[in-house]
């Protein structure tokens, strides 16, 4: 592997190299070391870098070239699923249980043997929440957790970490939800890091790193609407259906 710049622990919290020596092979890895503290999660996420690493390696930060994401007021609702919605098959809650779907999203899924969601990530992402960064938007049936995402708010931009879903389309109409309430509060960009097929049926599209980047330093100057995570129960609406 090339090298890369390493972070130690000791060194301040914003001291990441610029994201464009960031590496083509793997795409977007940039630097290595560091720690999970609040301060250097925050410096960054603000520079558009996240960390992601499997158990073992030491933390590695990645900032992609290109960046996938959803633009909030263009979240791709199908046809099937807003009939599915128009159902109300869960109910949707937010920051009801956070630590349940960080807990179902770190759970090993298929043939996979292993999760990217370390215990140290896991802590991580917990003091996040604690601290008022960090939010999930939960499907519920009766008083079963069965769908969810969850990420972080920073001024006008959510990123999007992870989503898990144990019925059919409960992920899916989390997601519809998020980005219904990210609109509505003024949020301009869901950061969704690296498209999958799942995410582009939902409308995400990637992006060049330096168009992010526009986008993430204008949102990051944006004071959404206020009480912006105090609703634990809310419906969707899919009148934007295709």
């Amino acid at each position: 592997m090339p090298a890369i710049a390493w972070i130690d622990p000791d060194m301040p919290a914003d001291s990441f190299p610029p994201v464009h020596r960031a590496l083509r092979s793997p795409s977007g890895l940039l630097a290595a070391g560091g720690d999970l503290s609040p301060p250097r999660l925050l410096a960054a996420y603000r520079r558009g870098i996240f960390p992601w690493y499997s158990e073992g390696e030491p933390i590695l930060w990645w900032s992609p070239d290109p960046r996938a994401v959803i633009f909030p007021d263009q979240v791709y609702i199908a046809r099937r699923l807003a009939r599915r919605m128009r159902q109300q098959p869960f109910t949707l809650r937010m920051d009801h249980d956070f630590a349940g779907v960080l807990s179902a999203c770190a759970a090993p899924r298929g043939e996979q043997a292993g999760t990217w969601l370390v215990p140290e990530m896991r802590r991580a992402y917990l003091q996040m929440h604690e601290l008022g960064y960090a939010h999930s938007v939960e499907a519920w049936e009766g008083d079963t957790l069965v769908g969810g995402v969850y990420g972080l708010a920073l001024g006008g931009v959510f990123f999007g970490e992870s989503m898990f879903s144990h019925r059919t389309d409960a992920s899916k109409i989390a997601l519809v939800h998020l980005c219904r309430r990210l609109h509505e509060c003024g949020f301009i960009l869901l950061d969704c890091q690296v498209a999958s097929p799942h995410l582009e049926r939902m409308g995400a599209s990637n992006i060049a790193r330096e168009q992010f980047l526009q986008h993430l330093y204008r949102g990051l100057a944006i004071t959404p609407a206020s009480n912006t995570w105090q609703i634990h129960e809310a419906p969707v609406w899919p009148d934007n259906s295709h």
